[in-house]
């Protein structure tokens, strides 16, 4: 498994672009820590260096915030477990290029915490309605609060509403 650094630089690699162009350029930006993708690291290579590995402007930038985030400890990876899913949410939507959503995938996949229910996420919303026969998705707002009976597992049934989505069911004619 990753480390949690170069999991959030990969997310934010991937944001808005197609899975093979972020994977050759994330190969390339891999390529240019020999010695490791660390904060530090990222910290003393210069933009234009990032640059050169095909990032854009705006993911360079994001790049460098969050490894002088992580730096100045306002981004406390590897020391989470005394911060509630909500202040870790808090404190990654600090850095540039990283909202809620990136940080709720974080809290399931790298942390793995069990309590989180992204409301925000598509395939939840569409898994809900789905599984519970809505004629219509519903609102984050609405979902947030039909995902209160499912504490303190909610990142279970958002599991369970991804599966709903991803399921071919066989027709009933």
């Amino acid at each position: 498994m990753e480390d949690e650094f170069s999991a959030l630089v990969r997310s934010i690699m991937y944001q808005q672009l197609a899975g093979k162009a972020a994977a050759a350029i994330h190969g390339r930006l891999m390529a240019l820590f020999d010695g490791g993708l660390t904060p530090l690291a990222v910290a003393e290579i210069s933009l234009d260096k990032l640059r050169s590995a095909g990032l854009s402007g705006s993911k360079a930038a994001s790049i460098k915030d969050l490894a002088a985030k992580v730096l100045d400890g306002t981004v406390p990876l590897g020391d989470e477990d005394g911060l509630s899913d909500d202040e870790i949410v808090a404190r990654l939507s600090s850095v540039r290029g990283i909202g809620r959503w990136t940080a709720e995938m974080f809290l399931i996949f790298q942390l793995r915490r069990l309590d989180v229910w992204p409301v925000d996420d598509y395939g939840v919303r569409k898994g809900y309605a789905r599984a519970y026969g809505l004629a219509e998705l519903p609102a984050p707002k609405e979902l947030a609060a039909l995902g209160d009976r499912f504490r303190p597992y909610r990142t279970v049934a958002a599991w369970y509403c991804w599966r709903v989505v991803d399921t071919v069911l066989p027709s009933s004619s």
